[in-house]
């Protein structure tokens, strides 16, 4: 077996209610996972990770500018 660091996992986008400006409307939502080796990934680290690729995956346009 392969020694790994982090291993993502993507799940399907689907409709759900979710809340913007106040109001209840159909949002889009998808599940973003993350398996991390601990002896070489530290959990707030997979963490910065995944919020990161949140934000490139909502504004695609940010990913030219960094």
């Amino acid at each position: 077996m392969r020694p790994f660091l982090a291993i993502p996992s993507v799940g399907t986008i689907f409709q759900k209610p979710v809340v913007k400006n106040g109001e209840v409307v159909v949002g889009n939502t998808m599940k973003l996972t993350m398996a991390c080796e601990d002896r070489t990934v530290d959990g707030a680290t997979g963490s910065e990770f995944l919020l990161t690729l949140k934000e490139y995956i909502e504004n695609p346009a940010t990913i030219l500018v960094s």
